[in-house]
């Protein structure tokens, strides 16, 4: 008794579109579900894979940003020194611990030949001034600070220190 109806005219024809059977859905789901499962399941691992890529990235950004941080403050402190090495009265004093003293009048030569003003010496004690190795000096300072002037005269040889040193004839260093 369990008859179905019998369809006429256009339910007849839309039915006979569908397959015959009872269990017609149950075939056609489970691959669909399995696909949606597929789908949230790749999307879900993506989105994990995406998230920890950004997360690698702003902790190397960090990383950079504070050696960035840090260069810039050695190059800054460095800048420092520069400027204090290279100023007029840092110089004075390095170039008074090395010998030298300020210049006279320049003369200067035209192309002719011809001599432009007139040259006057160096300014200074008048003594030579005498010059030390900068290593002696560092040497000599830890030392005994107060033997060495640096504007004494050049101390000069004894009879058995000549005799004992060999004279040897200096050459010109190129380009000077």
């Amino acid at each position: 008794m369990n008859r179905k109806p019998e369809l006429k005219g256009r339910a007849a024809r839309l039915a006979r579109l569908f397959p015959p059977g009872g269990g017609r859905g149950q075939a056609a789901r489970a691959p669909f579900v399995l696909l949606v499962v597929l789908l949230l399941g790749g999307g879900l691992i993506g989105l994990l894979v995406l998230n920890s890529a950004l997360s690698e990235g702003s902790f190397q950004m960090d990383d950079l940003k504070a050696e960035t941080k840090s260069l810039t403050d050695e190059e800054q402190a460095l800048q420092r020194d520069i400027d204090a090495y290279s100023a007029p009265r840092a110089l004075q004093r390095r170039a008074r611990e090395l010998g030298m003293v300020p210049g006279g009048d320049p003369a200067f030569l035209d192309p002719d030949g011809t001599v432009k003003g007139v040259p006057s010496p160096a300014s200074g004690s008048g003594a030579t001034p005498l010059v030390i190795a900068p290593e002696a000096l560092t040497a000599a300072s830890v030392t005994a600070p107060s033997t060495l002037a640096p504007f004494g005269p050049a101390p000069t040889p004894t009879a058995a220190a000549t005799a004992a040193a060999p004279t040897t004839i200096p050459t010109p260093t190129p380009g000077r």
